[in-house]
């Protein structure tokens, strides 16, 4: 049996055959000669890191948002036929899960689309509103008018509003099942259809603005047709074709830059956040701003986060160029820093317990805000100043 990671690895793998064959024939034509040798580097690091990285990511992650709203469309007609199992609901769950990786793994590259058309708050506003999010689905219950345009708001929107209605923690809250499809009632399950809806065509819209909306597939084009979401975008050709007419991209450093800031930012985003302000709580606001916490995801998360930036680094697939490569021509004892900082913020994180709402406080915590926002983020900085010398 494959292991998770080789499951994901081939997932990526074959995302990225389909990105590569469907973007051949709009390949940057600039011709490398006369750029310096810093800038043919980069060149060679940025076009992998768009074909082999960012964009089957993004396919892996929309189409794993498809099928949920595909799984969340049966558990309705499921319960209005009444053979709505748990089995069902634990399906679901384990696709948003499916989903859920491939966006943390993305986490590194919020720039651009993910940024400029709010599509990072859309669908991860955390944490969940709890009080907000029961009086929601109260009304909903009640049969009050409800449209998600006007009545929700990004927080109970995305992956945690779905994931409120799929998870439920034990009594003791250290163990997360799915949701009892007994307690579901028709209205809040037109709610989980219509959220899952919204996830589906944001996650669809952010591959299309990398990869051109002419690359993804059929399916996925009429998806953003009937949502009227189609930007005509490519913003992964803008970015390998830096310095051509029509890039943002003046140069190719420019390019490595803004692909080491993303990391800079979710490096200091986990460290100092996601683990850092309920490790140093000074209220309740605080302790409860924990991510992913029904489905008791929160430590994947933040793992796949790091793996992200390793990734964004060294590059997703063997022997691809990587702004690793030029950093290791010109400061090998940098690169190899780079490599043993993200191996010990992964070792860190991981030493954290779940539920991590629970040991949130704890030794183990506290080690990985030092390790992840300060010593995984210094080093990172290190990187972006060689990239500018």
């Amino acid at each position: 049996m494959k292991s998770f990671h080789q499951l994901i690895f081939a997932l990526l793998l074959g995302c990225a055959t389909a990105s590569l064959m469907a973007c051949s024939d709009d390949e940057p034509t600039q011709d490398p000669t006369g750029l310096t040798e810093k800038e043919q580097a980069l060149r060679a690091a940025v076009i992998p890191y768009v074909d082999n990285t960012v964009l089957p990511t993004y396919c892996g992650m929309a189409d794993a948002a498809v099928e949920l709203y595909e799984q969340c469309l049966s558990i309705r007609e499921k319960f209005a036929a009444g053979t709505l199992t748990e089995a069902d609901v634990a399906e679901a769950g384990n696709t948003w899960k499916r989903s859920r990786k491939y966006w943390e793994l993305s986490e590194a590259f919020l720039f651009g689309p993910a940024n400029t058309h709010n599509i990072d708050p859309h669908i991860d506003s955390w944490p969940l509103d709890k009080n907000a999010m029961d009086a929601l689905l109260s009304d909903i219950r009640s049969g009050k008018p409800w449209d998600i345009a006007n009545n929700a708001g990004y927080g109970l929107l995305g992956f945690h509003s779905i994931e409120y209605v799929l998870f439920e923690l034990s009594e003791d809250g250290n163990t997360s099942h799915p949701h009892n499809p007994a307690n579901y009632t028709a209205e809040e399950l037109e709610y989980l259809v219509a959220v899952a809806k919204d996830l589906r065509d944001q996650c669809v819209l952010l591959e299309a603005c990398w990869a051109g909306t002419e690359n993804i597939s059929d399916v996925k084009q009429a998806i953003l047709e009937e949502a009227d979401l189609d930007y005509g975008e490519n913003y992964g050709e803008m970015m390998k074709g830096a310095g051509q007419a029509g890039s943002i991209f003046k140069t190719h450093q420019s390019a490595a830059e803004e692909i080491i800031q993303g990391c800079i930012d979710i490096a200091d985003e986990v460290g100092n956040t996601k683990i850092g302000r309920p490790n140093t709580a000074s209220g309740q606001e605080d302790r409860n701003y924990i991510e992913s916490p029904y489905s008791l995801n929160s430590i994947e998360d933040f793992q796949d986060n790091i793996r992200s930036i390793e990734n964004s680094y060294f590059g997703s697939i063997a022997g691809d160029a990587s702004i690793s490569d030029y950093i290791r021509s010109v400061n090998p004892a940098l690169d190899a820093k780079v490599r043993q900082s993200i191996d010990a913020a992964l070792a860190a994180i991981g030493r954290i317990p779940e539920p991590f709402a629970k040991y949130a406080t704890g030794p183990e915590a506290t080690e990985a805000v030092e390790v992840v926002g300060t010593d995984l983020v210094n080093t990172l900085n290190l990187v972006m100043k060689e990239l500018g010398k």
